[in-house]
């Protein structure tokens, strides 16, 4: 069984990358051949609208036909059992890296057709096991007062959509810097962001390492 992991934040070595190396290791641990990528080693764009994975009578395994840096990434995603997706939220979103790699996947795969019961035609009847950890400044209650849950259940829900099943991880209140004082950023306080990270993080890293089991089991049901 394969599981690919996909860092979509810039840091090699923070919240994310950390939360996902967690998360596999609950995989490994569970049978899985891991493998970890981080998308800003790549240069590619998100979909290019040319619409070839959209043609009548096409030859096409579902994989988008665009050539840049990212193919090979998407090739290894749509050979995978399980594909573990991190992110930390950009103005209520993933990042721009992980918005183009989402739409890259996913939009080749469906077509914009429908069968008699009113479900979605697709180009290859693919279903990879698919999970989101999300990484974030905000509270939980802020988060739920600003809208995340909806606009993050939003993306889940394309996922179980097109490749038939999600399930995804919120982490709050991450660290962003090592030293606060160094940054224009009264909104936080500092002191209790650094005690939280040696509190708390360590209980979310056991949710993403236990995250990382479940998909697996999962996959194998």
């Amino acid at each position: 069984m394969k599981a690919l992991f996909v860092n979509g934040s810039p840091r090699k070595n923070w919240n994310t990358a950390k939360l996902l190396e967690s998360a596999m290791k609950g995989a490994s641990e569970s049978g899985a051949e891991t493998e970890l990528i981080h998308l800003y080693d790549y240069k590619y764009k998100g979909c290019v609208s040319c619409f070839a994975c959209k043609l009548k009578n096409k030859n096409f395994d579902g994989i988008c036909v665009y050539r840049d840096e990212l193919r090979p990434v998407l090739e290894k995603a749509f050979n995978s059992d399980i594909i573990i997706m991190g992110s930390p939220i950009y103005f209520s979103f993933v990042t721009g890296m992980m918005r183009s790699f989402i739409e890259r996947l996913l939009f080749p795969v469906m077509t914009y057709s429908t069968d008699s019961n009113g479900q979605l035609i697709k180009n290859v009847d693919k279903k990879i096991c698919t999970g989101s950890i999300y990484t974030m400044n905000a509270s939980e209650n802020i988060a739920a007062k600003i809208g995340y849950n909806e606009l993050l259940a939003a993306n889940d829900a394309a996922f179980k959509r097109v490749l038939g099943y999600n399930e995804s991880l919120c982490v709050y209140e991450t660290l962003q810097f090592s030293d606060y004082s160094r940054y224009e950023c009264n909104m936080f306080d500092g002191n209790q962001r650094l005690e939280r990270n040696k509190t708390i993080f360590p209980e979310d890293l056991r949710k993403a390492y236990e995250f990382g089991q479940r998909l697996v089991k999962k996959a194998s049901e």
